[in-house]
């Protein structure tokens, strides 16, 4: 049977890549070098356990400025009979009835066992008289005994010699590198990092820091997948784009498995007219596996490139002696290559990265993958999955009074953005088709926990907006995430209590006021307060030129335009709607009403693209794509707030940030915007 494209679970596919790198000799760590301790020794892994060579500290040393004294000499001293000590440096006393004077970290003499410190005596001079200078006294009154051993560091108080001190596979953080220092090493050995070579293929791509044109795409994935690899512990080396030619794939893989350990041969792992890697990897070697049962990222490539293709050619490793931690031994050692084919949309790369890249560098370097930490939380909105797949689901968090929220954000593979919102990682098991709203689930996390307890999480209607209050927020180190989810949607959320604030524009048809009527329906016996964030103009976002010369809903019908339409819920949609009945037209004589995206970001795009000729959407999205726009309608976009969390600290700084003149300046600079009313209570209840 054909193993191209077969999706197999998970668990099979990493059996049959850790059994190829077994019989490879690939399945431990690739080799070590000797670093001096102070070249860059941080985050690089132990490949041997440090032994201690001395102790820390390797004396009995004073751990306060003072005397020292024997304890047993101390032991009759009370308030009203005190001891007085001779202070006497000379050599050879026996501590009975005699200090010396010692600073932090100096060594006690051989007879003292404790440090009185210096504002606990009472200097005297010859006549017996408190000694003004310190330095002219000749002995000490103590009013009080004193323990063995008090304010001392006994020799190995820290580490006691031969002492293991860190085992092997310790990913070095700076405390280690002194606890190595002070047991005596100033060299240590550690794993050789792994080099992974990076090779984007794709007739399509461009480099980072071109302007793309239809049909051209940034080729970013390479530079992500490099990061991922040098924070996991490896070096990378990111190859320059080969175009869709199974020739000169061939020759990039080739050319990647002379001097590199495991090869990303990123795209082209499908099985379209133009995906290749499968037959280069084939041709050079072994397919594995074709096709995993992970969602993002099913159709990845696992594989070995022969050694021979190496050959003679394969660079030799480099294995530094412990005399200088630089010259180069050479292996004698040529095996074959692992190569993954990584998925070309951005978040199926990435993915396939964590899962499958990371365990095979923590096993070259020696150390235990990386494990996440895993919360639990309550799922804000059903969502549904493949039968068959373990699906990843990327997911935005904050605490919301006593609940846990994981809102699931975009699920496209292509949309990169979601995994820079992503907080944490649901992960859907096999057979499991959906999960419904207000499950509590597991979330490996991608951010500390006390950054997601101190989250402002809007739900709601999308305004350009919101981004503007969170990069300010962002600013004075507050927290602001949204979910764009629709007018509508957003006032349930509120209702069940998941989130703080929700963005609406929601128009009464019969009184003509925004918003008021819907909270009372969708968040009955919550009370709220609603402030007016600012007027805005909504119209058809209509392409440079309006080659259709739309001047309103009319003409959409008329002229037979494409349309592409708000989701259900949505205020837009509730504005068009209204619109639509006032003036006596039906939906369906609409071409893409049912077209439905959920931004006005979204609605602009489709325009810009060609998908669409218009769409109703506000000023702002228009202008940022630079397209035209025809103003129709007038609107007032609130934030409804529950008044449990409006005089919270959490929410202060985004209230207060209303008010500010540099914030209302930023967001009257877009188009189509009114701030006049920006921070005015429209409701608030008692």
């Amino acid at each position: 049977m054909s193993i191209y494209l077969h999706d197999i679970p998970l668990p099979e596919a990493r059996r049959r890549l850790q059994e190829a790198l077994a019989d490879a000799g690939l399945g431990g760590v690739l080799g070590t070098e000797t670093i001096a301790l102070d070249q860059n020794a941080l985050g690089r892994v132990l490949a041997t356990a440090i032994w201690a060579d001395i102790s820390s500290p390797h004396y009995h040393a004073a751990a306060m400025d003072g005397f020292a004294v024997r304890a047993e000499a101390t032991a009759t001293a009370h308030p009203a009979s005190p001891v007085v000590l001779a202070l006497d440096n000379a050599e050879g006393l026996d501590g009975a009835r005699s200090a010396r004077y010692v600073d932090t970290g100096d060594a006690l003499p051989v007879w003292a066992n404790a440090v009185v410190p210096i504002e606990s005596v009472e200097s005297l001079e010859a006549d017996g008289q408190a000694a003004v200078d310190s330095r002219r006294a000749v002995s000490i009154r103590l009013r009080s005994a004193v323990i063995p051993w008090s304010h001392v560091r006994p020799l190995g108080e820290d580490i006691v010699e031969t002492q293991l001190v860190l085992a092997a596979g310790r990913v070095l953080r700076p405390v280690d590198l002194g606890a190595i220092a002070a047991a005596g090493h100033d060299r240590v050995v550690v794993a050789r990092k792994p080099r992974v070579a990076i090779v984007p293929t794709g007739t399509e791509l461009v480099p980072i820091g071109s302007r793309p044109g239809p049909g051209s795409i940034l080729e970013y994935n390479s530079l992500v997948l490099a990061a991922q690899v040098e924070a996991m512990g490896a070096e990378a080396t990111r190859f320059p784009i080969t175009g869709d030619d199974p020739e000169m794939i061939s020759q990039a893989v080739r050319t990647a498995a002379e001097g590199h350990d495991l090869i990303l041969l990123n795209a082209g792992s499908s099985a379209g007219a133009e995906d290749f890697s499968a037959g280069v990897i084939g041709r050079l070697g072994t397919v594995l596996v074709h096709g995993v049962a992970v969602r993002p990222g099913h159709p990845v490539i696992l594989g070995m490139i022969d050694a021979a293709v190496r050959g003679a050619l394969h660079a030799p490793r480099r294995t530094a002696p412990e005399s200088d931690g630089g010259s180069a031994g050479l292996s004698k050692t040529t095996r074959a290559t692992p190569i993954i084919g990584v998925p070309g949309y951005p978040v199926s790369a990435a993915l396939t990265a964590e899962i499958f890249v990371e365990p095979v560098l923590a096993k070259w370097l020696g150390r235990s993958p990386a494990v996440a930490d895993t919360i639990t939380a309550e799922l804000t909105r059903k969502i549904t999955s493949p039968a068959g797949d373990e699906d990843y689901v990327r997911v935005a968090l904050a605490r919301v009074g006593a609940k846990l929220l994981a809102s699931p954000l975009s699920r496209g593979a292509g949309v990169i953005s979601s995994l820079v919102q992503a907080d944490g990682m649901l992960v859907v098991p096999v057979g499991v088709e959906g999960i419904e709203a207000g499950e509590q689930v597991p979330i490996r996390l991608y951010r500390g926990a006390a950054e997601i307890e101190h989250t402002i999480f809007c739900i709601g209607s999308h305004d350009l907006s919101l981004d503007l209050i969170a990069a300010f927020l962002a600013e004075s180190h507050v927290r602001f995430v949204s979910a764009n989810v629709g007018s509508q949607a957003g006032l349930i959320a509120l209702g069940r209590r998941n989130g703080h604030l929700a963005g609406s524009h929601l128009l009464d048809p019969q009184t003509g006021e925004y918003n008021i009527s819907y909270i009372r329906h969708y968040m009955p016996g919550i009370p709220v307060r609603v402030v007016a964030l600012a007027g805005r103009d909504q119209g058809l976002v209509v392409r440079p030129g309006n080659p259709l010369d739309l001047a309103g809903l009319l003409d959409i019908v008329g002229k037979r335009a494409r349309f592409i339409n708000r989701q259900n819920g949505a205020g837009t949609r509730v504005l068009l709607d209204y619109h639509l009945k006032l003036q006596g037209i039906s939906p369906t004589s609409i071409h893409g009403y049912n077209d439905e995206e959920y931004t006005h970001l979204g609605v602009a795009a489709a325009v810009a693209s060609g998908r669409a000729d218009c769409g109703l959407a506000i000023a702002a999205a228009a202008q940022a794509l630079r397209l035209d726009f025809i103003p129709l309608f007038r609107e007032r976009y609130d934030l409804v707030i529950p008044l449990e969390h409006a005089h919270t600290d959490l929410l202060t700084p985004l209230l207060k940030l209303l008010h500010r003149k540099d914030f209302q300046e930023a967001v009257s600079m877009r188009q189509g915007y009114d701030v006049s009313i920006m921070g005015t209570v429209v409701l608030e209840d008692t």
